[in-house]
């Protein structure tokens, strides 16, 4: 991209409509469909439902807050996290690796959310097998873990190649700076 600019003001637009989107759809779900009171929404019976469960952990609930000091030091290190996607989104120049950052942004702001104004993050996407239900999650979740999917992808399989040497003296022309 000829512009790094461009490419930093889709990933920061793409982090925000994730994070928008997550919002949205919690609080349809929730309210709107009224799963904080029912519980459970069979959408495709064996397969999908919508299944409240609030999440006082981190992915699959692991380092669970049980008191509200642990709340807020999962909010400060969620905090952290996303300000360290930030800056590194901040100085990718490649489109490719700026977007994966905007949706592990957009995923951990929304998580952020939930967990600053309800005390937990609302996870209700279940899709169960034979009656294992791996994990409930949510757009967030599914942004964050996509986007490092595809980080680490891109990382083991399309990494950059070594520029073909053409002596000792030349400059490498793409060892811009910022």
């Amino acid at each position: 991209m000829s512009n790094p600019w461009t490419g930093r003001a889709i990933g920061l637009a793409l982090a925000a409509i994730l994070y928008f989107a997550d919002q949205w759809l919690k609080v349809f779900v929730y309210w709107d469909m009224g799963l904080r009171t029912v519980g459970k929404i069979d959408l495709i019976p064996g397969f999908f439902s919508l299944t409240f469960v609030p999440n006082y952990g981190v992915s699959l609930g692991m380092f669970t807050a049980t008191s509200p000091e642990m709340r807020w030091g999962l909010v400060a290190v969620t905090a952290l996290i996303a300000l360290v996607v930030l800056a590194w989104m901040m100085r990718e120049r490649r489109l490719g690796d700026i977007i994966p950052l905007g949706m592990i942004l957009g995923g951990a702001i929304g998580n952020i959310h939930d967990r600053i104004n309800y005390g937990y993050v609302i996870d209700f996407l279940d899709f169960h097998f034979w009656g294992w239900t791996p994990f409930v999650f949510n757009l967030a979740d599914a942004g964050i873990t996509i986007g490092v999917a595809i980080i680490l992808v891109r990382a083991l399989f399309m990494g950059e190649k070594p520029a073909a040497s053409h002596g000792a003296d030349q400059a490498d022309p793409s060892a811009e700076t910022n």
